[in-house]
């Protein structure tokens, strides 16, 4: 499985952006793909996760402002992030993971493919 993300930089503070991860090698019939961020200083956090049945979950912090969505006809995932504020600074990354069912909250759980990450810069 490789995973390429695209589509990070630098807004202000109430922009918006779209990052997107174009995906090759997946072969599960279930499985899910997530998006997660590393801001210096701080621990690695979740930040949404859809399944193959198009169910998506968010964290607080995403709640509202980001969507997650996917096209399988373009095997890409998106990360809409709209009312971008500093705190939102990281770097985000992709994540796919073969799964045998659905889980309610599996953005908490190991993921094992990684993308090499796009930076997002929020400025106020």
């Amino acid at each position: 499985v490789q995973l390429v993300e695209s589509g990070g930089g630098s807004v202000q503070a109430g922009g918006s952006l779209r990052l997107s991860c174009a995906a090759s090698g997946i072969r599960w019939s279930q499985y899910y793909m997530g998006w997660f961020r590393r801001a210096p200083g701080k621990e690695d956090e979740g930040v949404a996760s859809i399944y193959s049945d198009a169910r998506t979950s968010y964290t607080d912090a995403a709640k509202g402002r980001f969507t997650i969505s996917k096209d399988d006809a373009k095997n890409t995932l998106y990360l809409q992030m709209n009312s971008l504020k500093p705190e939102d600074t990281a770097m985000y990354y992709c994540a796919a993971d073969g799964t045998e069912g659905y889980y309610s909250n599996y953005l908490g759980r190991q993921w094992n493919y990684w993308g090499q990450g796009t930076q997002v810069t929020v400025s106020s």
